[in-house]
């Protein structure tokens, strides 16, 4: 089913997407990243100067001023996805979806003009600290506090799974500023490389995702001061948080299909040039059954994608939709990934192959972001009206 969401300049971007890719993501790179657990910043830059990242930076600050037009962000999870670079499409995300966006909607005038414009080139890296070891979905139970001192903030607690952790310049951290677990004790600060107390700590060893970071942070009497309290003003970081929670779970769900019809192209081309018992596996009643299914999962999955990326661009994209989208697309992905697994036979399970890295990068989807439990548990109170 051919989608219509796209007009002439976003297909004009995704030419210049597909040439970045072709350049810089070649697969020595991409087991360079794999080795090191991380994006190397040359690549960032890189982007930064092609365009494909700084998409949600305003035109004044240097970057695309396309935040509300998910559709560029769209193209550059697809193609990325697509040509088999997971950890890099998810080292784009955090820089787009999840850390530029806070400055861009809340951040103070001056916070905007010291972060965004190296944010849109790639020289400062973003990333977003909410996890702690004792608190994941439920983010009232943090323990992180950010003691007021004259002239800002002393900071003290732990993050953990952190995206782009390590790589980071520039962290938006949620922390405690008061008392109890009242939505207004809660406050975004922005923690920078190199202060004092400042540990990015150990890259983690994920099952998937190899070659994007992933860290635990660690905070001792960090000096935070005022000016980077996000949006200037304290007890607010709850309601940030709830602010930018749509369009993070709206990424989730646009790279859940982008991976899902990856696997349904990867599953094809290998079942028609893969022989088995004298004919090619796309022969076999079975296989053709599959495919069909997969074809017509595919479709529903970016036709119901595809509207809530139009929703987020009239700004009427509700944190309820936004979690339906979440946790229904990416248990898609996982049953079209797990499909063209099996239907890869054994190749299927060896990392060489494109699927066996997605299927492994696929499966934190329905952790991240909110499980997909909670996502269920945030529609229900809709459905319902009960809480």
């Amino acid at each position: 089913m051919d989608r219509e969401i796209y007009e002439e300049d976003h297909e004009a971007f995704r030419d210049v997407v597909k040439e970045f890719l072709k350049r810089y993501a070649t697969n020595e790179k991409r087991e360079q990243w794999d080795a090191d657990g991380e994006i190397d910043r040359e690549t960032m830059l890189a982007a930064g100067e092609s365009g494909i990242i700084g998409l949600s930076v305003p035109e004044e600050f240097g970057g695309a001023g396309m935040l509300q037009d998910y559709r560029f962000r769209s193209i550059v999870l697809e193609e990325t996805i697509q040509s088999g670079n997971g950890s890099l499409a998810g080292a784009f995300g955090i820089q787009d979806d999840l850390a530029v966006p806070y400055l861009v909607h809340m951040g103070t005038p001056e916070q905007k003009q010291k972060w965004l414009p190296k944010m849109a080139t790639g020289e400062v890296l973003g990333a977003l600290a909410m996890t702690e070891p004792g608190a994941g979905s439920d983010l009232r139970g943090i323990k992180t506090t950010a003691k007021k001192v004259d002239g800002g903030y002393l900071v003290n607690g732990a993050k953990t799974f952190i995206s782009s952790g390590k790589t980071a310049d520039v962290v938006v951290t949620f922390v405690k500023t008061g008392e109890g677990n009242r939505p207004d004790a809660f406050s975004l600060v922005l923690i920078e490389n190199g202060m004092e107390g400042f540990d990015h700590g150990k890259k983690l060893n994920k099952v998937g995702f190899h070659g994007w970071d992933t860290a635990e942070l660690s905070f001792t009497d960090v000096f935070v001061p005022e000016e980077n309290l996000i949006g200037g003003v304290e007890g607010k970081g709850f309601i940030q948080l709830m602010m930018n929670l749509p369009l993070e779970r709206l990424s989730i769900g646009v790279a859940a299909a982008a991976a899902g019809e990856a696997a349904l192209k990867w599953t094809l081309d290998y079942t028609l040039s893969r022989d088995a018992f004298g004919q090619p596996v796309a022969d076999f009643q079975n296989t053709r059954f599959a495919l069909a299914d997969m074809a017509t999962t595919v479709d529903v999955m970016w036709a119901y994608v595809d509207r809530a990326m139009l929703l987020y661009k009239d700004r009427k994209l509700t944190p309820e939709e936004a979690a339906k989208v979440k946790f229904w697309a990416t248990e898609r992905e996982w049953e079209l990934l797990d499909q063209g697994v099996q239907l890869h036979g054994g190749y299927g399970y060896m990392l060489e192959y494109p699927i066996a890295r997605a299927w492994t990068d696929a499966r934190v989807h329905r952790i991240y972001g909110g499980t997909n439990e909670v996502m269920r548990e945030i529609v229900a109170r809709q459905v319902t009206g009960r809480k």
